[in-house]
């Protein structure tokens, strides 16, 4: 990769290569961003998801479903809001599947990367609440890493400007995509004057999201999806007037472009929710096979216990999913004792047989006072019948889970 030397003002270099080529294969600098972005986003996101109670490695499902869900929203999102480029006069159809030549819309990508989420959570048996609260900051993370293609590409600046972090913008190869064109001298070829470096504007934006939804989500215990909600918020009120900034070509409506009205109602969205829910963070006890207390990864450098290394062991994954409350959990963690159901299902007022993460049914506000009303034989009764009920349960939760 060669740089551009600067100019005598003050400027901000941009790279004159974006592709590599490795033997017959095309390296390129965007996708290696977004595959770097992609892991820091599911590191972050498992980290959050242990503190919850969820067991190691479930990121790892959701991404499988999470990811090529957002990469095809993503491209579904640019080709819906760019279609001249492909249908129009002179377009080429078979263009809107070479996604190796760029256009991906942020929004599609959030859209299709929660759809495939979802339907993770759901074999899983994790509340899909609890999986958007834990990638709430992950997602913002992926996005500034993910701007630094933008970078390697020459693209999406804004207008001319004097400002001592101006960009130079090297004038791309239309024969050679991911390389500048060069002069007689064999030099880079610059476009004339500095240029607002909105890519960067947004990195930076991201990067205060994500410590904005790391600090309040620690300060207001933010759950049932409203940490995800506080971070579609910071991400959409940036890119309003980051948006605003860019010179690149876009579809516009009454004069103003198709991603600032995105960005208005998608934000609009995100501050009704976050305003209208309400809600305790919820956590998790895994039930089956893996049901013991994991702690919680304790700091940032993983320690690796040598002697597991000579007898390898995957512990199997949960069979289902208690949705507790925090001190539930805490005290779970200490003593490895599942807390009792709220009460039973004979017991049950209305608004029994709503389901639960784990498939099991909900429990009406209604039983409370009516076990307070029998006598003590008759509750140690039906505590024996809760535990009969609570393993034949276990026994049959896989097949809850697969519907």
């Amino acid at each position: 990769m060669t740089f551009a030397s600067l100019s005598p003002q003050a400027a901000l270099p941009s790279p004159s290569t974006a592709v590599w080529q490795l033997g017959p294969v095309p390296i390129r600098a965007y996708a290696l961003c977004i595959i770097a972005g992609i892991v820091l986003a599911c590191w972050v996101t498992e980290r959050r998801l242990r503190q919850r109670g969820v067991a190691p490695g479930a990121v790892l499902d959701i991404a499988v479903w999470a990811v090529p869900a957002g990469i095809i929203g993503a491209r579904i999102y640019h080709v819906i809001t760019s279609p001249e480029k492909y249908f129009g006069a002179g377009g080429e159809p078979m263009k809107a599947f070479a996604i190796w030549e760029g256009g991906l819309g942020i929004w599609g990508a959030v859209a299709g990367g929660a759809l495939g989420a979802w339907i993770a959570a759901r074999q899983l048996g994790i509340p899909f609440g609890v999986v958007a609260d834990a990638l709430a900051p992950g997602l913002p993370l992926a996005q500034a890493v993910g701007r630094l293609g933008n970078w390697f590409n020459n693209e999406l600046f804004g207008a001319r400007t004097t400002l001592p972090w101006g960009l130079e913008i090297h004038r791309m190869d239309p024969d050679n995509p991911g390389h500048a064109l060069r002069d007689d001298a064999g030099q880079p070829i610059l476009e004339p004057g500095l240029y607002q470096p909105t890519f960067l504007y947004e990195a930076l934006w991201n990067l205060g999201v994500v410590a904005l939804v790391l600090l309040l989500d620690r300060r207001l215990k933010l759950g049932r999806g409203r940490a995800f909600a506080l971070y579609v918020m910071g991400y959409t009120a940036g890119r309003f007037w980051i948006e605003l900034m860019r010179t690149d070509e876009a579809n516009q409506i009454l004069g103003v472009r198709l991603n600032v009205w995105t960005a208005a109602l998608v934000f609009l969205g995100g501050l009704i929710y976050f305003v209208r829910v309400r809600g305790p963070q919820e956590f998790l006890i895994p039930l089956g096979a893996t049901a013991t207390p994991t702690p919680p990864p304790a700091s940032d450098l993983s320690q690796v216990d040598l002697s597991e290394r000579e007898t390898p062991t995957r512990a199997a994954a949960p069979e289902g999913y208690r949705v507790v409350s925090e001190e539930q959990y805490a005290a779970w963690q200490e003593t490895g004792v599942v807390p009792p159901e709220p009460a039973s299902d004979e017991a049950a007022g209305p608004d029994a047989g709503e389901p639960r993460a784990d498939g099991t049914a909900v429990d009406g506000p209604s039983a409370d006072d009516d076990q307070a009303d029998e006598p003590s034989a008759d509750r140690a009764d039906v505590t024996g019948t809760r535990s009969a009920d609570r393993a034949d349960a276990a026994g049959a939760r896989p097949a809850d889970r697969d519907s």
